[in-house]
């Protein structure tokens, strides 16, 4: 199955299929959009979504960096 049915007119989103809410940012570790806006993006006006959209790169800084692993475990860095 490929994604062009979902394919529209309008300005399309930015989901990249990797969908895991930051606990403390609450944003989209995959496209960056709240829980809100990924919700409401289907009734959005193009231009809110071009908005949030030109938005996004800012919020990269606002995920906290993973420290998973042994060294997260132990606090090394």
């Amino acid at each position: 199955m490929t994604d062009e049915i979902w394919k529209r007119a309008e300005v399309q989103s930015p989901c990249v299929k990797i969908c895991v809410i930051e606990p403390k940012s609450r944003l989209c570790t995959g496209c960056l959009r709240s829980i809100d806006e990924i919700a409401s993006w289907g009734s959005m006006t193009s231009e809110t979504r071009a908005r949030i959209l030109a938005e996004l790169p800012a919020r990269q800084p606002l995920l906290t960096r993973r420290r998973g692993g042994r060294k997260g475990r132990l606090g090394e860095q």
